[in-house]
């Protein structure tokens, strides 16, 4: 194989910040490569290695997995602190029409 038999490179060159957005629809906004590929117009290939490069490391994931939980549970005390309150307003709304004339 003669060394001018490979095959080209397509010539375009994208910078980091591109790559760094197009693995983000895959890690983030729920792309398949292949689809975020096709949308971009790249090579899934090439989609697939800029994921593994700028992607989240999975340490980076688990941490924000934690960070979820965290939040879900702050908003479920929130969530029944809130119900509560409107009971008590619903139960005191209710006396004091009885108490109008």
């Amino acid at each position: 194989m003669h060394p001018s038999d490979k095959k080209k490179h397509n010539g375009k060159r994208y910078d980091k910040q591109f790559k760094v957005a197009a693995a983000k629809l895959v890690t983030e906004q729920n792309y398949t490569p292949k689809q975020a590929a096709a949308s971009l117009g790249v090579h899934t290939n090439t989609l697939q290695y800029w994921v593994r490069v700028y992607g989240k490391a999975p340490q980076q994931q688990a941490e924000t997995i934690d960070t979820l939980r965290l939040r879900v549970q702050q908003l479920e005390k929130q969530n029944q602190r809130l119900v509560m309150e409107k009971e008590i307003l619903k139960k005191a709304t209710a006396f004091f029409a009885q108490e109008q004339p």
